[in-house]
């Protein structure tokens, strides 16, 4: 039986609205990361939606980076190994969170779909919280690149196709 991926999903903004199918492409998006790396057992992902000044907000006071930023990964495992919840058994993997209003801003100045820069920014922030890292560069940053690229095509948000879902 395939494992079970328990995503709860918070809107803490108010600038943008959420559009339709977000939720579960976000949820998709998680299981496909965990099914990628061929995760055992049951897991837990927290995502909350910010908008810019509250990213920039927690950015500063959780990396002292003094900007906004498109998404925050607060990974809780350390080297594979995740607190369990005793009353569920899943693997508590951490918290994503993720700027609304950055991910619509970059989606229009790369020119596709703010699906697919969620999708790429659920994706990158799920890696993280798997152990992931790409802050040195070189091979790292590489091996997460074709990690993200992986999991983006088998979703169906592959970044050179022609991926669309209708209006923002």
């Amino acid at each position: 039986m395939a494992n079970k991926i328990k995503v709860v999903i918070e809107n803490d903004q108010k600038v943008v609205k959420v559009p339709k199918g977000l939720r579960m492409l976000i949820r998709r998006c998680c299981t496909a990361v965990l099914s990628m790396e061929e995760f055992e057992g049951d897991a837990e992902v927290s995502v909350t939606l910010v908008d810019n000044e509250k990213i920039h907000e927690l950015n500063k006071q959780h990396r002292n980076i003094d900007s906004e930023t498109d998404v925050l990964s607060f990974p809780l495992g350390v080297d594979g190994v995740y607190d369990i919840n005793l009353d569920t058994g899943e693997a508590q993997l951490g918290d994503i969170v993720i700027s609304l209003e950055k991910a619509i801003e970059q989606a229009e100045r790369y020119g596709h779909s703010l699906q697919r820069e969620v999708g790429y920014l659920t994706v990158h922030s799920m890696l993280h919280l798997l152990g992931y890292d790409h802050e040195n560069g070189g091979l790292e940053l590489l091996h997460m690149r074709e990690k993200e690229e992986q999991a983006l095509t088998e979703l169906g948000l592959k970044r050179d196709g022609s991926y669309y879902m209708g209006d923002n």
